[in-house]
């Protein structure tokens, strides 16, 4: 399981580096990649940007489209023949609602059970978790508790690059309204195998991710947790 802090960069060939990684982690000749961008409304122009961005890899890749209907015959054989599946950024909420509606929510967790790589970005991060820090509702930052709750704990995308999202976090985790959890600068990754965090990276030289607890006095301690760069 892989979830990016966002704003993932590109080296010159295009493809952006989290994804190289995820398919390098599927170990496999010509992974089969499937990428869902239901946060987006599965905007079709992001969709071929994605196509357009791997290219240059050996992946096999296809999507999975929920807009104005879903755009395969059996969603789950979809999912469940897959190499990696990328999630995409945009509305978790929204997502995460029509997820629901068409049993995407039920098969993912079967999907990682299986041994297929789950990543995505941004609020395809933290729908992993049990929730985390939204726009979903307006430009004013909330929380969202309603996520797929696979790994435990909560989830903070855009730490560095958006002024609201830091201390939002520490409040919403001091409060209690979110479970402590991991926060990703823009381009860093969590990475775990199962249920255990086993390794951090970052596309971008310097970011960092951080574990944010509460502290057990009405506040919280933030520990900052080097991330090995992908680049390198």
């Amino acid at each position: 399981m892989i979830a990016v802090g966002g704003g993932m960069l590109m080296p010159r060939d295009g493809i952006p580096f989290h994804v190289t990684n995820a398919l390098r982690l599927a170990g496999r000749p010509s992974p089969k990649l499937c990428v869902i961008n239901t946060a987006a409304g599965d905007d079709p122009a992001g969709i071929l940007r994605f196509y357009d961005r791997v290219d240059g890899t050996d992946a096999k890749v296809t999507h999975l489209a929920l807009f104005p209907m879903p755009n395969v015959a059996d969603p789950e054989d979809l999912l469940m023949s897959q190499d990696v599946i990328f999630v995409g950024g945009g509305s978790v909420a929204n997502m995460m609602a029509v997820w629901r509606v068409h049993g995407i929510d039920e098969i993912l967790p079967k999907a990682w059970q299986a041994g297929i790589i789950m990543a995505g970005s941004s609020a395809g991060g933290i729908c992993w978790f049990e929730g985390g820090t939204t726009d979903s509702f307006g430009a004013r930052l909330r929380p969202f508790t309603e996520g797929l709750a696979m790994l435990p704990g909560s989830f903070c995308p855009h730490y560095n690059s958006e002024a609201e999202r830091r201390p939002l976090y520490h409040k919403l985790v001091a409060d209690g309204t979110l479970p402590g959890g991991l926060a990703c600068d823009d381009g860093a990754a969590v990475h775990y195998v199962d249920d255990t965090l086993a390794e951090l990276f970052t596309d971008y030289p310097g970011a960092s991710a951080y574990r944010v607890m509460p502290d057990g006095r009405g506040g919280t301690r933030e520990e900052h947790l080097p991330a090995r760069y992908l680049g390198a």
